[in-house]
């Protein structure tokens, strides 16, 4: 029982730092290469991990065979459009300027009902507002709406916002993120002055954030958050 306790914990030690290696991608967003290699790794985890008769070394030495072959795809990839148009295939326009493309639709195998339900995932409830939809290598399906059916933003209407910037954590649990601090160009003894404003310490906070209108967020452990202005 304890050996097969220990072999689970290293085959998922040496998975996550395999996947980790892989790249940030959703499951929705992965390639068919990847999407098979994933299935292949965890197959290929599962059964040492059960079996304490078969040597551990069977199930990683395969899923770092995996690794090498992920990354070597990866690189032919960054190297040659061909080459991924072959590997990862290229995005189909299933609605054209308004218009349905059955031709489309029957080579990926797509049904109408299909893509009802991928434009209702994308917010759209009527396919007559679509001017184009793009089925991507991913599987995941970008649409661009109708001109008058665009959600309006503040150019159209020749408004410039103010610009926002981005938000830094400064504190997160209690624990002080002098990395980000050094970002904005401030030290621990500002942070302990501004957070005094909300009557506790850095430490004592479960989280403190600082936006590109210098206005802080701060929230202590215990009590409900406030909100100041800097």
């Amino acid at each position: 029982m304890l050996i097969t306790f220990v072999r689970s914990i290293i085959l998922y030690i040496i998975v996550l730092i395999v996947m980790r290696l892989m790249g940030k991608r959703e499951i929705g967003q992965l390639q068919p290469f990847e999407l098979a290699i994933s299935i292949m790794i965890a197959d290929l985890a599962s059964i040492p991990m059960t079996e304490t008769g078969i040597p551990i070394s069977r199930g990683i030495i395969p899923i770092l065979g995996l690794l090498v072959m992920h990354l070597t795809i990866s690189i032919i990839n960054l190297k040659s459009i061909r080459a991924r148009e072959v590997i990862c295939g290229k995005p189909r326009i299933l609605i054209y300027r308004g218009r349905i493309d059955e031709q489309a639709l029957k080579k990926e195998r797509f049904t109408i009902n299909e893509l009802e339900e991928r434009l209702r995932g994308n917010n759209i409830v009527n396919i007559g507002d679509v001017e184009y939809a793009i089925l991507e290598t991913s599987g995941q399906i970008t649409v661009v709406q109708k001109p008058n059916k665009r959600t309006t933003t503040p150019e159209d209407f020749n408004i410039m916002p103010e610009y926002e910037g981005l938000a830094y954590d400064l504190v997160v649990d209690g624990k002080v993120m002098s990395d980000n601090l050094q970002k904005i160009g401030k030290d621990y003894t500002w942070l302990k002055k501004e957070v005094a404003k909300f009557k506790m310490t850095p430490e004592e906070a479960l989280l403190v954030t600082l936006d590109g209108k210098q206005q802080i967020f701060c929230q202590s452990k215990n009590k409900k958050g406030e909100k100041g202005n800097v």
